[in-house]
């Protein structure tokens, strides 16, 4: 049946979220975390974080500790930056060895395998808590947290363009929701930060867009403001990113299976979508 790796690391989510190592935690010091995709989602939890592009393009960062996320090791920009800081790094991934963990310093593993599904979830939340646990944080609150997320009615999914706002700790939560809906349901979605959304992006937003508003500062001028244009609105709670992004997780779920669309290989399975892959390295 379709979905059914995205629909087990979805459901595992308590159970991985229960083996994230609490034992160390970051040194003193200016911290950068970095990453792609999913991952820099994660890392910009952690703080301060600059895309792996970014950093490649200009490594000097006022920074003692480079932190890198990536699930399986592999991703090559991330490599590629890692390779041009000059600094120690850490890498948070779920491979014990692979090409980052050979150029990083320290490698902490904090999922017990590798996400089988391309519509990464379970090893999102998993990195989440463990930068989360690595400042500090207690997270032994977290696997109960989102087991009870897992159960929460998200409501009827959207049909076409969709819109996420979020500020603050929510933001990442913003991102990798909207990556989520475009990945795995090939939904056209985007992600606001909701002061810019109120700065000139509501010309482009009507009555024909569903928005999703992350709760926060300034979240209820943006629902106000949506609902006057005719915007089906939900305001989403927000209680930790490790737990908040669980409602998108389910969103995306109950719009791909709505048009029939396989999450797990985040349509590498058309040709089309292949020879884009295909088309850079």
């Amino acid at each position: 049946m379709a979905g059914e790796k995205t629909k087990a690391a979805m459901a595992a989510q308590p159970d991985w979220l229960r083996r994230v190592p609490t034992e160390e935690q970051f040194p003193n010091g200016r911290l950068l975390f970095t990453g792609c995709g999913t991952s820099f989602h994660a890392a910009q939890t952690g703080g301060d974080a600059v895309q792996a592009l970014d950093l490649m393009i200009q490594p000097e960062r006022e920074a003692d500790l480079l932190v890198a996320i990536s699930h399986e090791g592999t991703t090559r920009i991330t490599l590629e930056a890692v390779r041009a800081w000059r600094g120690p790094t850490w890498l948070i991934t779920g491979a014990p060895e692979s090409p980052l963990a050979a150029e990083c310093d320290h490698v902490l593993v904090v999922t017990p395998e590798i996400e089988q599904s391309w519509c990464h979830t379970a090893s999102y939340t998993a990195a989440v808590a463990a930068i989360a646990a690595l400042g500090g944080e207690d997270i032994a609150w977290l696997p109960d947290a989102v087991a009870a997320a897992l159960e929460q009615d998200v409501g009827e999914p959207p049909p076409g363009r969709v819109l996420v706002a979020g500020a603050g700790a929510a933001w990442p939560t913003a991102e990798e929701g909207v990556l989520k809906l475009r990945e795995g349901a090939h939904l056209p979605a985007e992600a606001h930060h909701t002061e810019q959304l109120l700065h000139g992006h509501l010309a482009a937003i009507d009555e024909t867009v569903r928005a999703y508003v992350l709760d926060g500062r300034r979240s209820a001028d943006a629902v106000r403001a949506l609902e006057v244009l005719g915007c089906e609105t939900t305001l989403v709670p927000t209680v930790h990113p490790a737990v908040d992004i669980v409602f998108f997780q389910l969103l995306m779920l109950a719009a791909a299976e709505a048009r029939g669309v396989d999450p797990d290989p985040i349509r590498t399975d058309d040709e089309r979508w292949k020879r884009a892959r295909a088309a850079y390295d």
